[in-house]
This record gives C-alpha cells, sequence and structure tokens, in this order.
C-alpha cells in the first residue's frame, strides 16, 4: 500500500510496478486494515491504473470493515471507485 502511495503521489508513471503490486495484493488484502485498503485504491485510481482484480477484491474486504474506516479513508475509497469507474454495489450499499 505504501509503495503504490509514494508513487501515485508522486506521479511517477510505473506501470509494471503498480501489475506487481495488485498481483501481490490481491491475495494479501485480509492483512490491510482499513487504512491500507483505503490507501491501495486511491493509490490506484490516482495513478489511472487499470486493476479490475484488486479493486474487486478491495471491495470485498472494506464492505465488512467499514466501521474501521475514518471519514477521510471512507471519502478516498468512494472517490478511488469513482474514478476508477469501478461498480462495487457491494461495498457502496454498505457505505449507504
Amino acid at each position: 500500500a505504501n509503495a503504490a502511495w509514494a508513487f501515485a503521489r508522486t506521479g511517477v508513471k510505473a506501470p509494471e510496478l503498480f501489475d506487481a503490486i495488485a498481483s501481490a495484493a490481491v491475495s494479501r488484502l485480509g492483512e490491510f486494515n482499513a487504512q491500507g485498503l483505503a490507501n491501495t485504491a486511491w493509490a490506484f485510481a490516482t495513478a489511472g491504473v487499470k486493476a479490475p482484480e484488486l479493486f474487486d477484491a478491495i471491495a470485498s474486504e472494506a464492505a465488512p470493515q467499514l466501521g474501521q474506516f475514518n471519514s477521510q479513508g471512507l471519502a478516498n475509497t468512494a472517490w478511488a471507485f469513482a474514478t476508477a469507474g469501478v461498480k462495487a454495489p457491494e461495498l457502496f450499499d454498505a457505505v449507504a
């Protein structure tokens, strides 16, 4: 989450890095806390990296953890999904 966030924040284009992070993260998202999930979604949306499998996995992990998100994390996650054009009805139903 931190590496993706840092690269997205600086605007450095690193598609291979983002692909590697997405591949590795999908199976480990259960280890991420709410901030890690929010930061990862934000990073990929900010970088403009398409990672539908990652976003689907984030939605599945985030929905049951919504009580752990602070308002900034929740807003960043919603923004990331909207910006990435990813439909996540399970997540957005839980947010509502």
